[in-house]
Parts: structure tokens; sequence; C-alpha cells
């Protein structure tokens, strides 16, 4: 199946529609939408996807901030103006990468990753012209990618408009204000709820990002 990347995420009309239509569908989301105000999601790496996946590994399971000084830390270690490719960070010594506050499970990931990609296994240049599943399907070959980092990668990388990461603790915490439940949302209640939100879901997850953590998303 190959997708329609007329349905991409690409223009402020297009984020525009999908808020108009999500007030109008719910009016939690409606609520939220006027709390946070216009919708700021972008896509953040289009077409640099090696840069994307790396520091979408870099990120995982870590705070925004210690992510950032993380990830510059990284940066640092390579020549500046650009991002490392996979053979220079396939070269580079564990020790080094541990310097910069890798744990040697995410040098491992990005390791797997680098090798992946050098030896032409893990091909990136026609994965926007796949589904979605399709996309989760390729991505969680490697090492480290699991569903979650695959569906921030079709958001932010990608601009899929309908992405639900269900698994995603700041949504679900998001939902559990939002919506008053006691305590964060089963995956089967928050897809439930999120079937009002179709075929917008990508932008409702940033509204409820947003919510939560000040837009940082």
């Amino acid at each position: 199946m190959i997708f329609d990347s007329k349905s991409n995420i690409r223009t402020a009309g297009f984020v525009k529609q999908a808020t108009r239509e999500l007030a109008r569908a719910d009016q939690t989301m409606a609520a939220l939408i006027k709390q946070v105000g216009p919708c700021q999601l972008s896509m953040t790496w289009r077409s640099h996807y090696f840069r994307a996946l790396v520091e979408a590994i870099i990120y995982q399971q870590l705070s925004g901030k210690a992510a950032g000084a993380i990830l510059a830390r990284f940066r640092t270690l390579y020549p500046p103006r650009r991002f490392p490719r996979p053979d220079e960070i396939l070269r580079t010594p564990d020790e080094t990468l541990r310097s910069a506050g890798l744990s040697r499970q995410k040098i491992s990931y990005l390791r797997d990753l680098s090798a992946r990609v050098l030896d032409g296994s893990f091909p990136l240049r026609r994965i926007s012209r796949l589904a979605d599943e399709q996309v989760v399907g390729h991505l969680t070959q490697v090492k480290g990618i699991g569903r979650w980092t695959a569906e921030m990668f079709l958001i932010f990388s990608l601009g899929r408009p309908d992405v639900l990461p269900l698994d995603d603790l700041g949504i679900r915490k998001a939902v559990q204000r939002a919506y008053g439940f006691q305590t964060p949302p089963a995956a089967s209640a928050l897809e439930r709820i999120g079937g009002k939100w179709k075929p917008y879901r990508s932008i409702a997850s940033w509204y409820l990002w947003a919510s939560v953590d000040g837009g940082e998303f």
C-alpha cells in the first residue's frame, strides 16, 4: 500500500481545519483547544529520517530537558553544522559516547540503527510512501525502536495526521485530567475516546501534550 502524501500535516490551513473539526466533534477537546491556543504541530525533521530516529532514541524515557542536554553533548563529538553520519557513529568508541551521557543500552541502539542504514538493510528513502502500520513495522525492526518511537516518527517526521499513541503517558495523564478519570485511562478507553478525533488524532495528541507540558511538543 502506498500512502497518499496529500494527507500529510503540511500547511497551517490543514491544521486550522483539523482544529475546527475537532472542536465540533468533542466539547472537551474544544475546551482544551481554547485553553492552549493555536496548534503549533509541525514536521520537525521532514526527510532527515536518520537524524530523527537518532534523536528519538536519545529522548527515550528521559525528560525533554535531560535529553536535550545529552543530545547537545552528543553533537559536540562531531563536526559542527551537520548531523553525524551512520559511519561516524559506528567509529565512535563506546567510552566517548558514554561521556556524552548515553547509556550502554542506547549506544547499542544507535549502533544497530547506524549499521543497518549503512549496509542498506534498513532503507529510509521510500518510507514516506508506506502506510502508517507499514512504517511502524519497518521501524520496529531496529533494536530499541518500539511502537512509541515509531509513532513519534509518524507524527513529527512524516506529518501523519491520524496517529494516537495509546501508550504515551503524557497523553493518558492529559485525558485523565480533562475527561475526569480517577487514574490514567487504559489503552482501550483512550482508543474509544479518541474515536471522536478521527481523522485528526495527531492534532488532538498535540493538544493533549500541550495541555500538560505547556506546548513542549
